[in-house]
């Protein structure tokens, strides 16, 4: 899948994030993980160098770090700007305000940038796009999607997300997506929908309270484990 890095917001999140997001146990942490559309998180270095197992996949790698890199700084205080003009719409524990979500950012592109542009990343980063997998059934333990499947709810259609949530489960034995709301900050309009699609093809499903909140009301998580 081609895209236009211009068009995009390259933010990616820390191990941390990824710990509270999905409520990661140290049995998932040493498990065999595929980060689906994850963007420019440091969550692959930092799990890696803890001696875990994890394959990121998304569009952006068909860029260079430095590419990408360039696109965040040029989005980045924008992006800051809107969450300070809109402060009913976040909630500040995690991060300790829009200053603090601004320094963590940068951090997590710093990690992700010396990793992915290093050798030793070479092969934990794989270009493409859902809902088109590359990798062979039950290859991962558990798949994580952070911030794309939902966010984006206005983009892609429920199809869309029917289609992608079973390429998911065909490579992992679990898979947990994060968060539930769209971009305007309120649940999907597709989720009811895919959720009954889901269980009527026989897959185990539950939507689980995680500690993490930045998005108002943006603290749950699905979990899925194939039928």
């Amino acid at each position: 899948m081609s895209i236009r890095l211009d068009q995009t917001v390259p933010f990616g999140r820390s191990l941390r994030e990824y710990e509270s997001m999905f409520s990661l146990s140290a049995a998932d942490r040493r498990s065999c993980i595929l980060d689906c559309a994850a963007g420019p998180a440091s969550f692959n270095a930092e799990l890696t160098a803890a001696g875990g197992t994890v394959c990121s996949f998304d569009p952006l790698y068909q860029f260079t770090g430095a590419e990408i890199q360039r696109q965040f700084f040029s989005t980045l205080d924008p992006v800051i700007e809107q969450v300070r003009a809109t402060p009913e719409n976040w909630v500040w524990s995690y991060h300790r305000d829009p200053e603090d979500l601004r320094r963590n950012r940068i951090a997590v592109m710093e990690r992700f940038v010396a990793d992915y542009s290093g050798r030793t990343g070479t092969g934990r980063y794989v270009c493409g796009a859902l809902p088109n997998l590359p990798f062979e059934a039950d290859r991962f333990d558990l798949a994580l999607s952070s911030h794309f499947l939902f966010l984006y709810s206005d983009h892609f259609d429920a199809a869309f997300h029917l289609d992608a949530i079973r390429a998911l489960l065909r490579v992992a034995r679990e898979v947990r997506i994060f968060p539930l709301l769209a971009l305007r900050a309120e649940r999907s309009q597709h989720g009811d929908l895919v959720y009954e699609q889901l269980r009527r093809e026989g897959h185990h499903l539950s939507i689980e309270q995680v500690e993490y909140e930045l998005q108002q009301g943006g603290n749950e998580m699905l979990r899925l484990r194939r039928a």
